[in-house]
This record gives C-alpha cells, sequence and structure tokens, in this order.
C-alpha cells in the first residue's frame, strides 16, 4: 500500500470499463447529466444543486450516497459533447478526487471507460474501514445502475 504525504492510504487509480448497448449520445445524455443525477438515480444523488454553469463548465453541490456513507461535495463538471466529462472534486469528503469519463462509439452502442483518482477525506478519511475495499465494488453499483438506465 502506497501512502500519501499526510501518511493516509492512498487508492490507486480505479479503471472502469462498460460496453453500453446505446447510441453514444443517448449513453453520454444518461451518465453525464448531473443536473438530473437527483432525478435519474435519487438512491445514489439524494441531492443535486447546481451553482453556476457558463459553457461546458459547472460548479455544483452534490450528495452522493455510497453504500451507507453520504458523501457532501462541491464539484466542477467539464463536458465536451459527446465525448467525455471530467469531475473534480473541489471540496467536501472526497477533496481531490478526479473522475474522468470517455465515450466511445462502437458497432454495439457505446464503450465507457472511467478513470477514477479519488481521495479520503471527512468522514471517509474517518472511516477508514470503508477504504478501497468498500469504496470499488460501490462506485460501480453507482455505474452499473447508469448504465442499465441508458439501456432501457
Amino acid at each position: 500500500m502506497t501512502y500519501t504525504k499526510d501518511g493516509e492510504p492512498k487508492l490507486p487509480k480505479i479503471t472502469i470499463i462498460k460496453n453500453i448497448k446505446a447510441e453514444r449520445q443517448h449513453t453520454f445524455d444518461v451518465i453525464a447529466n448531473y443536473e438530473k443525477f437527483q432525478d435519474i438515480v435519487p438512491k445514489y444523488y439524494p441531492s443535486i444543486r447546481v451553482r453556476s454553469m457558463r459553457e461546458n463548465i459547472a460548479i455544483v453541490e452534490e450528495h452522493m450516497k455510497l453504500g451507507d456513507k453520504e458523501l457532501i461535495m462541491t464539484t466542477k463538471h467539464i463536458t465536451k459533447y459527446p465525448e467525455s466529462h471530467d469531475i473534480f472534486v473541489l471540496g467536501g469528503d472526497i477533496k481531490g478526487t478526479h473522475i474522468s469519463e470517455i465515450y466511445e462509439k462502437t458497432e454495439q452502442g457505446t464503450k465507457l471507460t472511467i478513470i477514477a483518482d479519488i481521495k479520503l477525506n471527512g468522514i471517509m478519511k474517518l472511516a477508514s474501514i470503508f477504504g478501497k475495499s468498500k469504496v470499488v465494488p460501490e462506485f460501480n453499483k453507482v455505474i452499473d445502475e447508469f448504465c442499465k438506465i441508458a439501456e432501457s
């Protein structure tokens, strides 16, 4: 295990690849639609509030549930329709986290590649038992839910 300069365990980057049987634009419209997360998957996003938006950049206050933990964060979303969506966590329980989503058109639909560099802070740092062993499968559940919705 590697550690941060503060002596905290450092999580490795997570890479998730999903092949979705839906066209790229539709998949992007579902999975990268941060404004509608609360409506699309309220189980995982009980609260979303867009604070500001300019062109393809938005600052958003989000509450996200991973397992039995509710994360509170301020995020910066940068979209390049329909190719990519980057999320930078500016403040909160996973401050410093960067999630990159890449949408590639395939013959079967869309290949979604997600690369997440997750940093644990606040409640997440205190819940050391949560750690990597639970973050990855819980994050995967959220992505799976989005993929099911895109395919339906």
